[in-house]
């Protein structure tokens, strides 16, 4: 999905530019006497103007296709096009930027709703660019960010694992089910998952066949074959999360392993 939205974004930029010797001031002064198609056209060409924009506000990477800054921010660029004043002795670009960044930071505090009991404006300074920046609302606005990003993050991990687990006949709406009810179960099973992703040969051998090795896994734990069984799931699931690319998965199970009493023996 992702590369035939990016097939497209360079379909559009491939036609109808403006002529080369046109500057960003000459062209906004064309459109505010009326040429739409050229705005349009105008606002697609400068789409990665206005997402490194956005990207360097939110000290990250902003995807145009599914992050809301970037609309936001587009919508600012739009709306710089129509405040611009040559008179005012500044580059459109400029003064676009400075557009962008104070809707860039109305979102932020509406997201977050800051609290005002220290007016941000006392914060304000200039950069080299004659811009006004806020070092504490860019900075609320980058925790926002990477949160939002986190969640992204573990919802990418969670269908990864999803995906994972149906190599193995397991949907990730069968864990919960599969789940031990008591603590001291739980532990042990998170204990026997540990031993399991450690060892290289008996992952190689569950990764390859598809199936918990019960058989081998008996000689290095010490528990019936029939807990094994029944477990099967959700040992699995633990073990790939232990073994695999799951950073946030694998931080939560190890503050659940802390909160419910550490390894199990």
């Amino acid at each position: 999905m992702l590369l035939v939205l990016f097939k497209k974004f360079l379909g559009k930029r491939q036609s109808h530019h403006p002529e080369p010797a046109d500057t960003p001031e000459e062209i906004v002064i064309r459109i505010q006497e009326g040429d739409l198609r050229l705005r349009n056209q105008f606002i697609t060409d400068y789409q990665p103007y206005v997402a490194k924009v956005t990207s360097r506000f939110c000290k990250r990477y902003v995807d145009p296709s599914r992050d809301d800054e970037f609309s936001i921010a587009l919508s600012a660029f739009n709306e710089a096009i129509n405040q611009f004043s040559p008179q005012a002795g500044r580059s459109f670009l400029g003064f676009a930027e400075q557009v962008m960044r104070r809707r860039l930071i109305d979102y932020v505090r509406k997201e977050q709703r800051f609290s005002q009991q220290l007016p941000y404006s006392a914060f304000e300074v200039e950069d080299e660019e004659d811009n006004v920046v806020n070092p504490v609302e860019v900075h609320q606005a980058i925790e926002q960010y990477e949160k939002q990003r986190g969640m992204e993050e573990r919802r990418g991990e969670i269908m990864d694992l999803n995906r994972a687990l149906s190599e193995f006949g397991i949907q990730f709406a069968d864990l919960v089910d599969a789940s031990p009810k008591h603590d001291d179960s739980r532990q042990a099973l998170f204990g026997i998952a540990k031993k399991l992703s450690a060892d290289t040969e008996l992952m190689r051998l569950m990764l390859t066949k598809r199936m918990l090795p019960i058989k081998e896994l008996l000689d290095i734990v010490s528990v019936s074959r029939k807990t094994l069984e029944r477990n099967r799931k959700f040992i699995i699931a633990v073990a790939l999360v232990y073994h695999g690319p799951f950073p946030y998965l694998r931080d939560y199970l190890h503050i659940k392993d802390e909160e419910e009493g550490g390894d199990a023996h």
